[in-house]
This record gives structure tokens, C-alpha cells and sequence, in this order.
């Protein structure tokens, strides 16, 4: 689990005691282990630009120049160059491997507009930087209340404030293309700072604000996952999984990432398994495939229920090499006679027989079951009026008794 602050990007690891240097213990989402520190430099890189990873709010992480050289570590503060003003961040990786992230994200045709690393920041302004963290919750609920009231077919997910109060980010979703001139004037006016919105899809919403999946553990978005892929309902289908959108849908409306993660070794696997065969048809019946099992490479045919004899459908294992020989007669025009010489007995584990516990301290699982004896509580008489007569019903006046 991460520390609980990485949205607000002031999480420091508590682990050896060097102020948060070594990146041990604690927050330990996208952490990048730096394993090119103890190489060489490229020849002619020596001497060139010394490049900075700085993480903020959220991971988004940026490229910097140190350019007074000063030595840094892993999670220390900074104060950066930003478009307009000084922003700040933790830096996050440095030397040779950042020159290959560059290369990677394409970054190095972009050096000449890098920004520079200022200086280390203090403590007054890390916890100027913390107050501006607390207020990003209050702007998020302004922001959704002139959305609201504007009737616009948005939503505000998050905001960032700049390290110098001078600019707020507020990132949002919206399916179609909005008009937000009016919201970022209405909230200039009220925040004193500028507004920049910035769009982002639902996979970067589920990222930024984290959470866990059916699997236990933090999303992969938001803890190591950066390139989001598309994910097809194909994936699904070469792996056999039920089409069912409530389980295949990750927090983030969309399907979900980790379908990606085995589709290559299901891709590997399905070459050696005939493609198109529902069933096979044979002089004693026509056999339906009922089950493929990709990664033993074998089938089961059952005969279907108007040919079975008796009323009794015959299952059968087959092959894939023996479906795909049938396939191939059954393309020729050969007749098959029956299934019954390629069956396949299923391989038999050599493991031992796992041993059946039984619960017999404070009764057996069955004790919370309910039992279908009916109760033998007695069902409790209905008042009655003097005379032993019954009341009289809603809405309706009682008779007087007869004087005679």
C-alpha cells in the first residue's frame, strides 16, 4: 500500500533515516531503481547538460537541466523552472538513465526547451507548499459547483496548485468537446490565480486517483503501469473469459488493463489449436466441442443428444493433433467412422491428494445453515371487543346491539 499522501506529493519514506534519500520504506509508487550508476557515461555525454527526472502531484514526471550541478538524490525537493514562475518537485532519477528516458518519450528534440533546476527547496517552502495541497479539495468543490450551475457535461476529477500560487491546474473528463471560457473566468475571479483546465481520459482519472482492484493489490495505473495500451474484447476471447463487462471493466469504466498482461502467451499457444472446429461429424453422430484447454492442446467432444443411444452423450478428449487430422479428412471428403479410437485419457497428477479437513471444534460449516423445520411458535389471537366479537374493519361504522 502507498502512504496515503501520493496525490498530494508530499510523502517522504520512513525507512533508514536519511530524509527520504534513499527511496526505502513508505511511499514506494514509481520508484525507479537507477541500475546505469555504477556505468560509464556515453562518450561526449560527460560533458554535456546533466538531466533531471523531478516527480510531481500525482507522478507526472518532467525533464530539468541541472545546470549549477548540484548533487541531488532520489526524492529530494527542488525548486524548478516553470512556464510562468517556479514550481516545486521531487526528484525522482538522474544520470545516464535519464538521457534513455528522454530518448524513449523522444525528448531530446525538445532539449533546447527544457527549464532548469533552481535550487534545493527549504522547509518554509515545503510547507508552503503543503498549505497549497489543503486547499486543492476546496477548489475542486467550487470548480464542481460552477460546473453544476453552468450545466456543463464535465467532470472536475482533481486540481494542482503551482508552487507559487500563481497557477492552478484543474484536470477533468468529458466525452465531447467543451466550452469551459466561462468557468475558468468565473474561477480566476475567485481563486486570484490562473486557470489552466487539462483534459484527461478515464484510465488517467483512475490513475491519479488511485484505489484497489479485484485483485487486492493498487491499481497498476497508478503504482508502475505508464503506457496505457488499448485493450480490445478480443483479449478476452483468445482467453476464454466470459464476456461479461461488470467484470472485465476496471474502476475506470474501461476494460481492464491486466487482460494485456498473458494475451501473448495465449497468442503462443492457440497456433497448435485448429481454428473453426464446432464439431465433428462421424457415421455414428456428430460430436460438438464443449471445451478447449489451450495450454494441454486438447479438446472435448460431446455427441449430441439426438444421436447418443440410450439417452447416454459420450464425452471425449481429443488431441489437437487428432482434431486437425480429422479437420484435414473431413476437408478431403474421407468419412470418419467414430472418435472412439483417438480418444485421450487426461494426464494424472503425481502430486498427493490434497487432505479433506473437517471442522469439528464448535460444530461443522453446515451449523448456519437453516434448518426447513417449520417453528413451533404459536401465531398470537386477534383482539376482540366485549361479546367476543371482532372488531369492526376501517372505515366502516359498528352496529348497535339489538335491544330485544
Amino acid at each position: 500500500m502507498g502512504c496515503g499522501s501520493c496525490s498530494g506529493g508530499s510523502c517522504t519514506p520512513q525507512g533508514c533515516g536519511s530524509q527520504g534519500h534513499c527511496a526505502s520504506g513508505g511511499c514506494n509508487r514509481f520508484n525507479a531503481y537507477d541500475w546505469l550508476s555504477d556505468l560509464p557515461a556515453e562518450a561526449g555525454t560527460a560533458s554535456g547538460p546533466e538531466w533531471v527526472e523531478v516527480r510531481f502531484k500525482a507522478n507526472r514526471k518532467e525533464f530539468f537541466v541541472n545546470a549549477s550541478k548540484t548533487p541531488l538524490y532520489p526524492n529530494e525537493w527542488v525548486v524548478v523552472e516553470a512556464k510562468t514562475g517556479y514550481d516545486m518537485g521531487q526528484v525522482s532519477l538522474k544520470g545516464e538513465l535519464v538521457r534513455l528516458q528522454m530518448r524513449k518519450r523522444n525528448a531530446l528534440a525538445e532539449a533546447q526547451e527544457t527549464r532548469k533546476i533552481f535550487r534545493k527547496a527549504n522547509e518554509a517552502e515545503r510547507e508552503r507548499l503543503h498549505g497549497l495541497r489543503t486547499r486543492e479539495l476546496d477548489v475542486i468543490m467550487r470548480a464542481r459547483n460552477v460546473v453544476e450551475h453552468m450545466r456543463l457535461n464535465m467532470k472536475v476529477t482533481d486540481a494542482e496548485f503551482q508552487a507559487d500560487a500563481s497557477k492552478v491546474f484543474l484536470y477533468y473528463t468529458a466525452e465531447q468537446r467543451i466550452d469551459f471560457r466561462e468557468l475558468v473566468r468565473k474561477l480566476a475571479e475567485t481563486l486570484h490565480a490562473r486557470v489552466e483546465m487539462r483534459q484527461i481520459n478515464p484510465r488517467q482519472e483512475a490513475a491519479r486517483l488511485g484505489g484497489l482492484g479485484v485483485c487486492g493489490r493498487e491499481l497498476c495505473c497508478s503504482t508502475w503501469l505508464t503506457d496505457f495500451k488499448p485493450v480490445s474484447s478480443n483479449a478476452a476471447r483468445y482467453q476464454q473469459l466470459s464476456i461479461n463487462q461488470a467484470k472485465l471493466s476496471g474502476q475506470c469504466g474501461r476494460l481492464k488493463c491486466c487482460l494485456n498482461y498473458e494475451l501473448d502467451s495465449y497468442m503462443d499457444a492457440l497456433k497448435d489449436i485448429p481454428r473453426g472446429v464446432r464439431f465433428l461429424t462421424t457415421k455414428s453422430g456428430t460430436y460438438d466441442c464443449i471445451k478447449t484447454d489451450i495450454f494441454k492442446k486438447t479438446m472435448w467432444f460431446q455427441l449430441r443428444k439426438g444421436d447418443a443411444a440410450g439417452g447416454d452423450q459420450i464425452v471425449l478428449a481429443l488431441s489437437a493433433a487428432q482434431v486437425a487430422e480429422l479437420q484435414e479428412k473431413s476437408k478431403a471428403g474421407i468419412p470418419i467412422e467414430s472418435l472412439s479410437g483417438f480418444s485421450v485419457t487426461e494426464e494424472k497428477s503425481d502430486l498427493p491428494a490434497e487432505p479433506d479437513y473437517e471442522v469439528t471444534q464448535g460444530g461443522g460449516l453446515n451449523r448456519f445453515d437453516r434448518s426447513g423445520k417449520s417453528s413451533n411458535r404459536k401465531k398470537r389471537k386477534k383482539p376482540f371487543n366485549k361479546g367476543n366479537k371482532p372488531a369492526a374493519a376501517p372505515g366502516t361504522q359498528a352496529s348497535a346491539p339489538n335491544p330485544s
